[in-house]
């Protein structure tokens, strides 16, 4: 057993990264659905990735540049994503590699 200020000291909060993190992505990774709740209570869903047991959050601008980008480069098989600006004010920038 533990005290509650060794568990404090060790804690860490669970956090999401972003696809944007990821130096590359195969475009066939499998995506996810994560399901999380608000301090206020109120649930909100996130697209994510998962790679090294790791969740990377994939914003819905991505996967509306990736389509567009699979019309035209069908033989696509890996991009990267390009994050600039903070808060409300980010972009992402889909990247083809291959």
């Amino acid at each position: 057993m533990t005290s509650i200020i060794e568990e404090a000291k060790a804690y860490e909060p669970q956090a999401t990264k972003n696809i944007a993190d990821l130096e590359k992505v195969p475009v066939g990774i499998e995506m996810e659905e994560r399901e999380f709740t608000k301090g206020d209570g109120a649930t909100f869903k996130i697209k994510v990735v998962v790679q090294d047991g790791e969740d990377y959050r994939v914003p819905t601008s991505v996967l509306k540049s990736l389509k567009a980008i699979a019309e035209e480069k069908p033989e696509l098989k890996y991009f990267k994503v390009k994050r600039t600006g903070e808060g409300l004010k980010t972009e992402y920038t889909v990247i083809p590699l291959e």
